[in-house]
């Protein structure tokens, strides 16, 4: 077995996975302002930008060969209600944004997030009733407007990543009743309710007020794998285009799986929790930066992804 690992050459001819710059989603962050950038604590390297500089970042990302962004606002708290209807304001800071890009560099695809956790003040992804219980439904028109708002200010992608139940076929109905028919889903059908959003949620300044079961009653049990695909194949019974598996490095076996058994393009947000543990050992001289970002992105393509949210795109796109 050893003689096909004697040369870089060698290894390289029987190698079974590459991985590409076309894999690469780069999500970005986005403030109020002009010419501002806000450092992320718990995020080292990560900033928050205003709009003009996630413009430079969009032209960037091109440059590297990368084909996508995602885009996350913060949103200032005095815009933030019980109902998140910042979400579906046409000139909210998302867009904005968009617009921008769009107008700057037309050829790079824009995803965007669906939920309302950026824009309700007590941090749900959707509408809370008496109890403090997320109302499927009700939560599911704000989405389905939500939606629109993004159509209409010409983003590539909706990424619905509330997890309520029905809301890519209501989505997806919107869409083709407005002539948005080649508007692209990515549905994070398989997201957990995870430890590992932590520095996520101070960058967007979303979640921290959660009490109780926080988001448990509406992501997946992170000892579940079966309902995960159970929720993947109602994504895509609905309408989903692609789908999203998040967190991602420790639920490669759903990758792996949903691979296997759905044929269908899978997607793996490496989320901020795993971004902010590697670059904690990295600033100790723990491990390797180079070798263990590519090592990683490679275990992505080996489980089956079809491509990688990931904060460290660029840092990736330079070195393929």
């Amino acid at each position: 077995m050893r003689r096909l690992r004697r040369t870089s050459q060698i290894r390289e001819m029987v190698q079974e996975h590459r991985l590409d710059r076309s894999d690469l989603i780069w999500p970005l962050f986005v403030i109020d302002g002009v010419n501002q950038k806000q450092d992320i604590a718990s995020m080292p390297g990560v900033s928050r930008l205003t709009v003009d500089l996630a413009v430079d970042a969009a032209k960037k990302a091109l440059d590297l060969g990368i084909p996508a962004i995602a885009l996350f606002p913060k949103t200032e708290d005095s815009l933030k209600t019980e109902l998140g209807e910042e979400a579906i304001n046409p000139n909210n800071l998302i867009c904005k944004t968009v617009k921008a890009v769009k107008k700057a560099c037309p050829e790079i695809a824009i995803l965007c997030d669906v939920a309302l956790d950026p824009y309700t003040s007590h941090g749900h992804d959707g509408v809370l009733d008496k109890t403090g219980y997320v109302e499927n439904d009700r939560t599911v028109e704000m989405l389905v407007a939500q939606s629109k708002t993004l159509a209409d200010a010409g983003c590539d992608i909706i990424a619905p990543s509330d997890m309520m139940d029905g809301r890519i076929g209501a989505i997806r109905k919107m869409l083709e009743d407005n002539s948005y028919h080649n508007m692209l889903i990515m549905a994070y059908a398989a997201k957990y309710a995870s430890s590992f959003y932590g520095p996520f949620r101070d960058a967007v300044g979303a979640g921290k007020k959660l009490g109780g079961d926080g988001k448990q009653t509406y992501q997946l049990n992170p000892a579940n794998s079966d309902e995960a695909i159970r929720e993947i194949q109602a994504d895509i019974a609905e309408g989903a285009d692609m789908v999203m598996v998040k967190p991602g490095m420790p639920y490669l076996d759903i990758i792996r799986r949903c691979k296997d058994e759905l044929g269908y393009p899978c997607f793996a947000y490496q989320v901020s929790g795993e971004y902010a543990m590697l670059m904690a050992a990295f600033e100790q001289g723990w491990l390797s930066e180079e070798q263990t970002v590519m090592e990683v992105m490679m275990c992505f393509k080996r489980a089956g992804a079809s491509g990688i949210l990931t904060y460290f795109a660029p840092y990736v796109a330079a070195r393929l």
